[in-house]
């Protein structure tokens, strides 16, 4: 993986306390000047609506501050309700590292 991208991989459940503790990983790798973020979900099985809400609060936070949040391996549920609620348009999502990693372009 690209170094200039820092890749998240939450496992489990996807919910208020764990997206919080991603959100906080994710400020401090903002403020550490990390503009690119991956957050592979691949052991995520499930998303409730707090986690939801930390998704799209962290990705309002880098893009606020010029970077991205890519999604890739997302399991059923949570693809569902990306879908469902619209948020599948908002991030950019891959179906695995590896192939975010063929379409990732580098900042210069």
């Amino acid at each position: 993986m690209n170094p200039e991208v820092k890749v998240f991989q939450p496992s489990n459940i996807l919910d208020s306390v764990s997206t919080a503790s991603l959100s906080q990983d994710i400020d401090t790798a903002l403020k550490s000047g990390v503009k690119q973020m991956l957050i592979d979900l691949q052991g995520v099985t499930f998303i409730d609506s707090s986690g939801l809400g930390g998704l799209v609060s962290s990705f309002k936070s880098v893009r606020s501050s010029g970077g991205n949040i890519s999604l890739c391996s997302i399991n059923e549920q949570p693809r569902m309700l990306l879908e469902i609620t619209g948020i599948d348009q908002v991030f950019d999502i891959y179906p695995s590292q590896q192939e975010f990693a063929q379409n990732f372009a580098p900042s210069t």
